[in-house]
């Protein structure tokens, strides 16, 4: 079983400050990956107490901007944060109900996919949104995901 991470060696590692809210942000998201920033938001308030949206956006920026937290875009749906692992796994997500899990890399080691032309630039890391039906909703007529 994995453990959960030393937030507050994260932090220092990546030069940044070690307070309450980042902390929380990073347990929390050990706790609920693939969660957005309102889930997020509400569980560190819980632990923390008063502590405005604003500040958890601006805890998720950093923590982002630092590469201990991976930003995920899936289309038609609010942006979705993990812990970042630095493996380059990829994800698949329901159609239906929006469910998301992780899959992992592709095809051999990071970037494990390689694009027809660069154009110059140096890759080192693909992203993959792999779509269909969770096993939940396999039983029900698939209905596009709003």
């Amino acid at each position: 079983m994995l453990t959960p991470p030393d937030a507050a060696a994260l932090l220092r590692g990546a030069g940044l400050r070690v307070t309450r809210p980042r902390t929380a942000v990073i347990d929390e998201l050990w706790l609920r990956p693939h969660a957005d920033a309102e889930a997020i938001s509400g569980a560190v308030r819980t632990r923390l107490g008063k502590v405005s949206k604003q500040a958890i956006y601006d805890v998720l920026h950093a923590l982002h901007g630092a590469r201990i937290v991976r930003r995920i875009e899936p289309a038609r749906s609010p942006a979705l944060f993990e812990l970042y692992r630095g493996d380059n796994h990829h994800h698949i997500v329901c159609r239906s109900c929006g469910a998301l899990a992780d899959v992992e890399c592709a095809v051999g080691q990071a970037p494990c996919l390689a694009p027809s032309s660069t154009h110059g630039y140096r890759v080192d890391e693909a992203e993959v949104v792999f779509w269909g039906a969770c096993p939940d909703c396999t039983t029900e007529a698939v209905r596009p995901f709003p």
